[in-house]
């Protein structure tokens, strides 16, 4: 009976896994959808670059790619696409068992941090933000996945210039 328990709860861990990678790939390839996508073989490379081990946010920024294993990033202006981004951000926060981190409504752009914690408050393994643009803005779309502290989050979006990573700063000094 134990037996059938775990390989349930490795099956149920497996399958979330698979669907956490896979609930917004119809969005890569898209006409009018901007796609960014690194996963862990290309993180692992970027940590074994030469870098100045003197700058202490240098180092920060790869001691931190070292624990992601996937970034996507999906930004669009197109209405049609930008509702069926809203949507499947909508049922996979449902799905995946994701928490608010925060929510910022600043004239009409409304940004939505989730994560899925880790061992202790700040210690995330996935976060998710949504970002509906605002008459002209982009609607961002983004998933990180790993194993990393919160509080790095600042030097990732300092370094990798993600969109919406001006918001992530804000989440990322706003839990402590």
């Amino acid at each position: 009976m134990s037996k059938n328990f775990i390989i349930t709860l490795v099956f149920a861990f497996v399958t979330n896994v698979f669907y956490a990678q896979g609930a917004f790939d119809k969005f890569d390839g898209q006409d009018d959808v901007t796609s960014v996508i690194v996963n862990k073989k290309m993180f692992t490379l970027m940590s074994k670059v030469n870098a100045d081990k003197s700058d202490k946010e240098t180092q920060q920024y790869i001691n931190l790619i070292k624990k992601l294993d996937y970034l996507k990033v999906f930004t669009t202006k197109n209405p049609k696409i930008e509702a069926d981004m809203k949507a499947s951000a909508d049922k996979y926060i449902k799905t995946a068992g994701l928490e608010e981190l925060m929510r910022v409504n600043d004239s009409g752009k409304n940004v939505r941090i989730m994560v899925k914690s880790g061992a202790t408050d700040t210690q995330i393994r996935e976060l998710l933000m949504y970002v509906d643009g605002a008459k002209n803005d982009e609607t961002v779309l983004l998933s990180l996945t790993g194993n990393f502290d919160l509080n790095e989050i600042s030097v990732l979006t300092d370094k990798m210039q993600l969109p919406g990573g001006s918001d992530l700063k804000k989440a990322s000094k706003g839990k402590k």
